[in-house]
């Protein structure tokens, strides 16, 4: 079996709630007729064009290999690229994007979900958190500004069935503006930590003491503020503080030594090399490592196995198209420090769910995990209907 052709396509949906949502998306072929699908996980931000870019260059590597050698296409990707050894998002998402759709087509050349490939599954289901709820928790995005929202958005999320939620509590002001690094940096003026902390109380009263909270930060504030926050926000049994400073591992350790509560990072860690350090120094509790940038099933699975040595947990980020929805719920349905899944706001929405033929959901705070053959999802006619940019590459 050969590769023949990689199509690249990128997404520009310009949803009237989220103006710069733009999915990475690639197809795989080979010469015997199974495809597969990968996604490069840059949609929101800046960057998702030089994904587009970096996908179209890599894919020239791959032509004409065969698409079962996954570790050798990887390697190949990552030091005969020169640009990947040590490469940040662009390129990790890219070979992120290629390897998912190489496991996917090993999954269907033995019909099997790729969980069986794996190791086969520890768990039969996933238990997962409502994630982003200061955007709501409902088919669009709606900034919550006042203490009500948060506490309208997290009650939602608990009648809906979940046992544990996130929220980021400093995206926008009480005015709804949203913060910026002059807002969110350095040590923060009584004004900000009270509107954090009193949100956060109010969530906590609302909710009662036997829901989680994971107090997300984005890695907006520093070590400095973050500690502010944190100290104020022991109190309220917080289950993690994500991403609370740049992903430093000399500040996150920092942070981690002043403060009482297990500490998460990863979104913006893209290798086993890099995440070694937070190992070593003790100083993450929880890593999310995302399968869309962080080298793809290849390389999260040997992230999630470094993690299992020091007896780190695990929760796959995923903030991209239901496709690494689906290759997420593989991969945590085999490692066995696997702690809880990300169920992103994006997920809710239908100019997200499009963009596939199957659309997972968990019921009642549970994700079930896909049994069909390969990762058990795979784009929709509309994304080749309809992609902004589109390159084959043979």
């Amino acid at each position: 079996m050969k590769i023949t052709k990689v199509d690249v396509m990128l997404m520009d949906l310009k949803p009237e709630d989220n103006k710069t949502w733009s999915p990475v998306l690639c197809r795989v072929y080979t010469d015997v007729g199974i495809y597969g699908d990968g996604e490069a996980a840059m949609a929101y931000g800046s960057g998702s064009t030089g994904a587009f870019s970096t996908i179209s260059d890599f894919a020239k590597k791959i032509i004409g290999m065969d698409p079962m050698q996954t570790e050798l296409i990887w390697e190949t990707l990552y030091k005969e690229t020169f640009w990947g050894q040590n490469g940040g998002p662009v390129i990790f998402s890219a070979i992120s994007a290629l390897d998912v759709a190489l496991w996917d087509i090993k999954g269907k050349y033995f019909q099997v979900p790729i969980y069986q490939l794996l190791g086969g599954k520890v768990r039969d289901s996933l238990r997962c958190y409502a994630s982003q709820l200061q955007f709501g928790w409902g088919d669009k995005k709606t900034p919550a500004v006042t203490i009500e929202d948060y506490v309208v958005n997290a009650k939602k999320a608990v009648e809906e069935g979940y046992d544990a939620i996130k929220i980021d509590f400093f995206t926008f002001d009480e005015n709804g503006r949203r913060l910026n690094h002059e807002d969110t940096t350095r040590l923060l003026s009584p004004k900000y930590v009270n509107m954090v902390i009193r949100r956060l109380a109010a969530v906590r009263e609302a909710i009662g003491p036997d829901v989680d909270i994971i107090m997300e930060n984005h890695s907006y504030i520093d070590a400095q503020s973050a500690v502010q926050l944190g100290r104020l926000a022991e109190q309220y049994n917080i289950f993690c503080f994500e991403e609370p400073c740049t992903p430093n591992p000399k500040m996150n350790k920092y942070v981690c030594d002043k403060l009482n509560m297990p500490i998460a990072q990863g979104e913006r860690i893209y290798t086993r090399w890099q995440y070694a350090p937070y190992f070593e120094d003790g100083s993450i509790q929880m890593i999310q490592p995302d399968i869309g940038n962080c080298g793809g099933i290849t390389e999260t699975k040997k992230v999630c196995d470094l993690a299992h040595i020091y007896d780190v947990g695990v929760q796959i980020h995923v903030c991209s198209s239901p496709l690494l929805t689906a290759a997420a719920l593989q991969l945590e349905a085999v490692i066995p420090n696997f702690t809880i899944h990300e169920h992103h706001v994006y997920n809710r929405y239908d100019y997200n769910k499009q963009l596939c033929k199957y659309d997972y959901q968990p019921e009642k705070g549970y994700f079930s995990i896909p049994d069909r053959p390969g990762i058990g999802n795979e784009f929709s006619d509309f994304v080749f209907e309809n992609a902004t940019m589109k390159i084959s590459i043979y």
